[in-house]
């Protein structure tokens, strides 16, 4: 297993009214996060807040493409990012306890903050399809490039994970300075991973390696 410090690129924020981020998203261009009642959106190149959606975001954020995935309470919202109007809602797997959220091959990747798991989840009914367990607290979920990597959070310590999607055996850490936890996790398809931090309310890129 690959063992290294994290390499923080960049930090974010913090942000107007915003206290703590929970999920971020990225939809090609912008960099997403949920703060408790709104997503908000902001330019990973100049930093700018661009705009905002109000809508309950208590948790993981994902995009596919066309619409938002968002955790709230116990379900999950699908939202046109236009509007902001939740057009679907199915149940969360953990009812209330789920962290991440992920978009990738078409379904929807939720994890289980304090049951240690990854669930691949429908996203027209929110049934189960397969789980991968965890041996660490799991905040946020992402794929890229065929990789999982998900976020961890015990105590005064994080980090990001590379993890096998068959087995969830560790493939690689990326250990997180001391009191930067992470909650959300979202890569740009690219070398960064976007982590969010529901004690500083700002988002940190990290580098991916190669």
């Amino acid at each position: 297993m690959k063992h290294s410090a994290a390499e923080i690129l960049r930090e974010y924020g913090p942000f107007p009214g915003v206290n703590s981020v929970h999920g971020v998203s990225f939809d090609g261009n912008n960099v997403w996060f949920a703060s408790g009642d709104r997503l908000n959106a902001f330019d990973p190149q100049s930093g700018q807040a661009l705009r905002s959606i109000d809508v309950a975001a208590h948790a993981g954020t994902a995009y596919d493409g066309k619409h938002f995935f968002q955790l709230a309470n116990d379900s999950i919202h699908k939202i046109d990012p236009d509007t902001g109007a939740v057009l679907a809602t199915i149940p969360a797997p953990g009812g209330g306890r789920d962290s991440g959220l992920t978009w990738a091959e078409g379904t929807l990747w939720v994890g289980q903050y304090r049951e240690r798991k990854i669930h691949q989840i429908d996203p027209e009914t929110g049934t189960i399809l397969r789980t991968i367990e965890s041996n660490r607290f799991v905040t946020g979920v992402t794929w890229v490039d065929g990789e999982l990597w998900h976020a961890t959070w015990e105590g005064d310590e994080s980090d990001l994970r590379r993890v096998d999607p068959q087995t969830g055996k560790v493939l690689e850490t990326l250990d997180m300075p001391a009191g930067m936890g992470v909650s959300g996790l979202e890569s740009d398809g690219g070398d960064r991973l976007f982590c969010g931090s529901t004690s500083a309310g700002v988002v940190r890129a990290v580098r991916r390696p190669k």
